[in-house]
């Protein structure tokens, strides 16, 4: 499954200077990790994020989410945002930014 490399690729941006990432092949995508722990991804034209059983909760609140289902079952603390919650930087930024900070706050690995 390939995914949107540009989308990737503005995701490194937001990443880059911070310490502790690292990419890994993931989801049919690319995700990536703080301290060994997911934050967010891409897959296909999509990001996915992980940003815990109540903030996934509230971020399916809002509009162009629903729950990540990769395995067929909802995962509770993960959602998807699609190519129109995350066509500007800002907005992309913002998405990412909030995974990062679900996954710092978790042990590192």
């Amino acid at each position: 499954m390939a995914y949107n490399e540009e989308l990737a690729n503005r995701i490194r941006a937001i990443m880059k200077r911070r310490k502790g990432i690292t990419e890994r092949k993931m989801f049919g995508g690319v995700a990536f990790m703080v301290n060994g722990n997911m934050c967010c991804g891409v897959v296909d034209d999509e990001i996915v994020l992980r940003l815990g059983d109540e903030g996934a909760a509230a971020a399916l609140e809002r509009k162009h989410t629903r729950e990540m289902d990769f395995t067929g079952k909802p995962l509770k603390s993960m959602v998807y945002v699609s190519a129109a919650g995350i066509k500007t930087d800002a907005s992309l930024r913002k998405w990412v930014l909030e995974g990062l900070e679900f996954a710092r706050s978790l042990p590192a690995k």
